[in-house]
């Protein structure tokens, strides 16, 4: 199952990072502006930010149902990209894309809360998210063979295509652990077992307002809006960084792109890892785990500040080592802290609360893109990597002094 969903996560990611990769391209044949594709990406972050709303229709209409639904939304709107001629008409295209694939999240830590019991739950949590750093990594060379082969417009019909096969194997093959015919009654009571019993639902629709009112929702969500910028900045800005500044053409960008999404894949694992290695050999509780994995991510993500620093004839190759390193410290922290949601909150509340935690964390990327596309003609791209390595340290910091660990007797 939990393969199943990080399918459709590389789907997802596949798909929202083909405009990035296509840029260099899009934007030399349209005249489109870095400040028009700032609002371009802007429309997606925008809309990504109803995530709540996404969480809210997977928690009533159930995870198979729901996700489906939104997977084919994001395919369709995703090929209509080759239709658009103008900078407005992207925009409201990826307003459109953004709505629909901020479920990806909130689905993904729905089926972990429902599949894992709670000391497997992060590296499961990590499993999944490997489906973000795997389709970024595809995009790359998969989108420049689509231009260099066809055209940019052919990009987008291939990628958005291969959400629509998702979608079939998802119907054939997803179900809940109460309903799934190839679980074994021991499997099932091995899964149960391990829940927190005081986090089972208790069968209401879950309240955002009561969501707002808890502090372990702000001790997730403001991390979150602190650590995003990362993979937004990762996933559509660095093509053209590296046209602009190190000055790759579509071929090495295809060649080089994929890296730090390859590492990223080792961080969502390596995350998760280091939790359980906590929680089993020092006896380290799931929540403080979750917390120490965090901040030696954050301390990783130090080696992104100096991105902009490296000068040599070696320095394009440098800087794709930092951003390398940059996306295993980013994946290691972010996949805990989006895990917590499942670690906090009620079975019917996880993914609302992923989604509204989801909301903060794309309200900091957006923020963050807008400055790169209005000040990075004047400023370069070098005060923003070296803000991109100190935010992290900051949301550690919230992540320790604001989470409580939620007991069977109160709401925290």
């Amino acid at each position: 199952m939990i393969s199943l969903i990080m399918l459709g996560s590389v789907i997802n990611y596949l798909t929202r990072s083909t405009l990035a990769v296509a840029a260099p391209t899009l934007l030399q044949q349209l005249h489109i502006s870095a400040r028009e594709y700032s609002w371009i990406v802007g429309a997606f972050q925008g809309a990504i930010m109803a995530q709540p709303i996404c969480g809210y229709v997977l928690d009533v209409l159930g995870l198979k149902m729901g996700f489906a639904i939104f997977a084919v939304a994001w395919s369709l709107v995703n090929m209509a990209h080759a239709l658009a001629g103008s900078w407005q008409a992207f925009a409201w295209l990826r307003g459109l894309l953004g709505f629909s694939e901020g479920s990806a999240n909130p689905a993904g830590m729905k089926a972990t809360a429902e599949w894992f019991p709670a000391k497997e739950r992060g590296l499961a949590g990590g499993v999944y998210n490997i489906g973000a750093s795997v389709g970024s990594m595809v995009a790359p060379p998969l989108v420049a063979w689509a231009i260099l082969a066809y055209n940019w417009r052919a990009a987008f019909v291939v990628t958005g295509s291969l959400g629509l096969v998702w979608v079939v194997l998802w119907l054939l093959f997803y179900q809940s652990p109460d309903r799934h015919p190839a679980l074994s009654q021991q499997e099932r009571a091995f899964i149960s077992s391990g829940q927190e019993k005081h986090l089972q639902s208790d069968g209401s629709r879950p309240s955002l307002v009561k969501i707002l009112a808890l502090r372990n929702f702000w001790g997730i969500a403001l991390p979150r809006f602190l650590a995003d910028p990362t993979w937004g900045t990762l996933s559509f800005w660095l093509p053209l960084y590296l046209s602009s500044v190190r000055h790759m053409d579509l071929k090495h960008i295809a060649m080089f792109a994929w890296m730090p999404f390859l590492a990223a894949d080792f961080g969502c694992v390596f995350g998760g890892l280091v939790a359980m290695r906590l929680q089993k050999r020092f006896g380290v509780s799931v929540i403080n785990s979750r917390r120490c994995a965090f901040t030696l991510g954050a301390f990783l993500m130090l080696g992104v500040g100096f991105v902009g620093f490296v000068q040599s004839p070696l320095s394009p190759y440098a800087a794709i080592a930092l951003l390398s390193l940059g996306g295993f410290a980013h994946q290691t922290l972010s996949v805990t802290v989006i895990t917590m949601s499942s670690d906090l909150f009620r079975r019917n509340e996880v993914a609302t609360a992923a989604g509204m935690a989801g909301t903060l964390g794309n309200a900091g990327l957006l923020i963050f893109s807008l400055l790169i596309g209005g000040l990075v003609a004047k400023v370069g791209y070098t005060p923003f990597f070296i803000c991109l390595g100190l935010l992290d340290l900051l949301g550690a910091v919230v992540l320790w002094t604001v989470v409580r660990e939620r007991s069977a007797q109160g709401e925290v």
